[in-house]
């Protein structure tokens, strides 16, 4: 008999022959500097948790008293029984914060972008997004059923002759981009981008998520870090990064948050999120402003590990946030590398196809405010070995 499902192990096998295979690395602790794999115990050079909060005693403490008060779960959406006053009060802090009129949230990142972009924009109308935006933005993109405009990674020359083609259009125009790029850890040059969305009458909508947090005075993100605070009008962000809890989030002008709390399908339709993780990231933010110094040491680690590795030999994309691209190329070298640095006690998984075009695999080394110098010492003597085994 004829199995229907039968092309997916087909389908698998071509992906193990290309080294892609994906499996899971179960740890047995929280996101720590140190944590352990199997009873073995690893530096953690992984982790999205930029400043540690997802294990601070301020944090938990938070998550557990509002655990005890309100339960494991929403019970329903946020239009039905699933909105609390704590809710409430993580919108107002993250509007705050944002230094934005409001902001709503959703149950992660990704259902901020995807349900946001495709309800600002639909068909008959464009969207110009860079061609390496997270694949949130990318299925937002696509979901809007919009005609959609790639632009060169960065080339703000290159979008501004696509602005300038479809001048005599009709239809909305948005433009999208990460702040911070997820894989390569640069910055979009958001002052130039507010130029040209104001120059062709179109909408910004950026991704601050690996943003937030790390840059900027306050920690508020790459919109603070450029001044352009009041000139960005849709700011989507995520609590489960920096801030080390779980959601997304969308912050602009009150009119555009009523928009959203009645036209986006993946905030309508969706479970809200549960009180634990609300009270975590109302903490979080508090310690995020009135902590600059985690922020500073942050930065010096940064600083240290870019170093070490440029002595080293190994190749480091270009770099403004605690995310350290190591480029390694192949995808069965990248594994062997990665391989060879937990050898020697350092966890961070080799990055491949799809997240990484061919070729371009890398070990995607991210620091954390948890991290010592020491912790760096480890990772540089890790990284010196791999090195020498994989590469030479």
């Amino acid at each position: 008999m004829n199995n229907p499902l039968g092309w997916i192990e087909k389908d698998l096998a071509h992906i193990r022959d290309k080294k892609l295979f994906r499996a899971l690395t179960e740890l047995g602790t929280g996101q720590s500097p140190d944590i352990t794999i199997d009873g073995k115990r690893y530096v953690l050079l992984a982790s999205n948790s930029y400043l540690g909060l997802s294990v601070d005693p301020r944090v938990v403490g938070a998550a557990g008293r509002a655990l005890g008060k309100y339960g494991t779960g929403s019970g329903g959406s946020r239009l039905v029984s699933g909105s609390t006053d704590l809710h409430r009060e993580l919108e107002e802090r993250i509007a705050s914060f944002k230094s934005a009129d409001a902001a709503i949230l959703f149950s992660s990142g990704y259902l901020a972008n995807i349900g946001t972009i495709s309800s600002l924009i639909g068909e008959g109308d464009m969207v110009y997004s860079d061609e390496l935006n997270h694949a949130s933005i990318i299925d937002g993109c696509r979901l809007s059923r919009a005609d959609i405009r790639i632009y060169r990674h960065l080339d703000s020359g290159h979008l501004e002759s696509q602005l300038s083609s479809d001048r005599n259009r009709k239809g909305k125009r948005l433009i999208v981009t990460d702040t911070v790029f997820s894989m390569d850890g640069d910055l979009a040059r958001l002052p130039r981008l507010v130029e040209l969305s104001e120059s062709f009458g179109c909408m910004l909508m950026v991704d601050e998520a690996h943003a937030t947090g790390v840059l900027g005075e306050r920690g508020s993100g790459a919109t603070e870090h450029f001044g352009v605070e009041d000139e960005v009008p849709i700011v989507m962000g995520t609590l489960s990064k920096a801030i080390g809890s779980l959601g997304g989030y969308i912050a602009g002008s009150q009119g555009l948050i009523d928009f959203i709390r009645n036209r986006v399908r993946s905030y309508i339709f969706d479970t809200s999120l549960p009180a634990a993780s609300l009270a975590a990231s109302i903490a979080a933010i508090d310690i995020i402003e009135n902590e600059p110094g985690r922020r500073e040491h942050l930065w010096r680690l940064i600083k240290m590990f870019k170093s070490g590795i440029g002595d080293i030999g190994l190749t480091v994309l270009p770099s403004d946030s605690a995310i350290v691209p190591v480029l390694v190329g192949g995808a069965g070298p990248a594994l062997e590398f990665a391989s060879a640095l937990r050898e020697n006690g350092v966890y961070t998984p080799a990055v491949r196809p799809p997240s990484v075009p061919e070729g371009m695999c890398r070990i995607r080394a991210t620091l954390m405010a948890g991290h010592t110098e020491e912790h760096v010492e480890i990772a540089l003597r890790a990284f010196k070995s791999a090195f020498e085994t994989c590469m030479k």
